[in-house]
């Protein structure tokens, strides 16, 4: 019995990683800055083990990096971060994700968004919300592409650490695709 080869044994533990809804939180609180899993804990009131536990799978499926050690109290705690830029630039040496994985990613994403505005403030004002089955120029299409993932990239850039003086906590979801025909 196969256990795949190198690729597929990742993507399995991407799946993994992604199964749990408060992995997806994590991984946006290390987009902004490296945090070691007492901070994670501390800002997601989880226990400090329960933290590493979580950040341990996302590590092994490849969707954080450690950036980092420091020693605290005669220990060595490391430091994750989550780094979009790295994560399409593994995507572009690998090879695009398995369908079902980006399903389950979405799917998980969708859950996400669900529990964001749960919490969020719908003030007076424009609001940013665009749901559409388009048919595009194919041309046009990888044009826009580009330039909304340019402003996503720029976006993981400027986010600072959670609870930063003077910044405002945000939430940005997207999801780009073509769709084949229904049949």
């Amino acid at each position: 019995m196969s256990l795949g080869d190198g690729r597929e044994a990742e993507s399995t533990a991407a799946l993994r990683a992604m199964a749990h809804p408060l992995r997806l939180r994590m991984m946006s609180l290390l987009t902004a800055a490296p945090m070691t899993a007492a901070e994670v804990a501390r800002e997601l009131g989880l226990t400090h083990a329960n933290a590493s536990y979580h950040l341990r799978n996302l590590l092994a499926g490849g969707l954080i990096l450690i950036d980092g050690e420091e020693k605290i109290r005669g220990g060595v705690a490391k430091r994750y971060r989550y780094d979009a830029g790295h994560d399409l630039d593994q995507q572009s040496r690998r090879g695009p994700k398995p369908d079902e994985q980006v399903r389950i990613e979405y799917a998980a994403l969708a859950h996400e968004l669900i529990r964001r505005t749960r919490h969020a403030s719908f003030s007076a004002g424009p609001k940013l919300l665009v749901d559409a089955e388009l048919w595009v120029d194919p041309e046009k299409w990888a044009e826009l592409r580009q330039r909304v993932g340019d402003a996503l990239l720029e976006l993981h850039r400027v986010a600072r650490p959670p609870r930063t003086p003077g910044t405002i906590r945000t939430s940005t979801t997207a999801a780009m695709f073509p769709m084949g025909d229904e049949a």
